[in-house]
């Protein structure tokens, strides 16, 4: 059984529940990847895309349980739904359907470049300041440095055909979101809630190509794309570095 069975819904392939936050496409082009929806839509038009990683279902679950009670006691918060949940790894922007279809080669390789990796979410915080926040997130602990670098080759394989992240540049700061606000709001009880907590650790052995679909509700439906293995612990020819980054393309 391959560790997509224990992921959890929003950005594994196929739909393992009709009320998951992504769809998935059912274009598949070879195992492990998926081809982009066909649409009506002009070769021109946009698509708002993102790359991210997947914690798996049971750590989701956990911190699911964290944040019930948190949840009752700030209705005044939008809080993101536990199946859309996700660490991006680079945030694309508005792409052209043209570059979009460029990208899976580059994120292929990318992926292969960089062995498996261990992560644990950990503590949290808020942007811009908890005072005064817009969003509420958990932090990340763990292997960080091996992040920031798959992070930095993401970025850079999509920079070569055209879809440079608009935030490149902007030091990476990983963490998932867990809530939003929808005017700046004061979460410091629940930073100070949470600046403890320590999830079980887990293993990243994937990215994926989200496009995230806006609706008529808050919520955005996240679309898989595709998604590629990265290369395992033990793998051979595998390199971990920051030289990765610049040879994404």
């Amino acid at each position: 059984m391959s560790n997509d069975a224990h992921r959890a819904p929003v950005l594994s392939g196929p739909a393992h529940s009709p009320s998951t936050g992504l769809a998935p496409s059912p274009h598949r082009i070879r195992q492990g990847t998926e081809r982009p929806p066909r649409t009506n839509a002009a070769p021109g038009d946009l698509m708002r895309l993102f790359v991210a990683i997947s914690p798996p279902a049971a750590v989701l679950d956990e911190l699911d349980a964290l944040l019930e009670p948190l949840r009752q006691r700030r209705l005044d918060l939008r809080w993101t739904s536990r199946e859309a949940w996700h660490v991006t790894l680079a945030f694309l922007g508005q792409v052209d359907e043209r570059i979009a279809a460029k990208l899976p080669a580059r994120l292929e390789r990318a992926a292969a470049r960089h062995r498996n990796f261990s992560l644990a979410f950990a503590g949290s915080g808020a942007f811009p300041a908890a005072n005064r926040a817009n969003v509420l997130w958990s932090g990340l602990a763990g292997d960080r440095g091996a992040l920031s670098r798959l992070a930095e080759s993401v970025a850079a394989g999509a920079s070569r055909v055209g879809a440079a992240p608009p935030d490149r540049g902007r030091r990476f700061q990983p963490h998932l979101t867990l809530a939003r606000c929808r005017m700046p709001a004061d979460v410091t009880p629940l930073v100070a809630a949470l600046a403890g907590y320590q999830g079980e650790p887990w293993t990243a052995d994937r990215l994926h190509l989200v496009h995230s679909r806006l609706g008529a509700t808050d919520e955005p439906r996240y679309v898989s794309l595709g998604s590629w293995p990265l290369r395992a612990a033990d793998g051979p020819g595998s390199a971990d570095g920051a030289e990765l980054a610049g040879e994404a393309g």
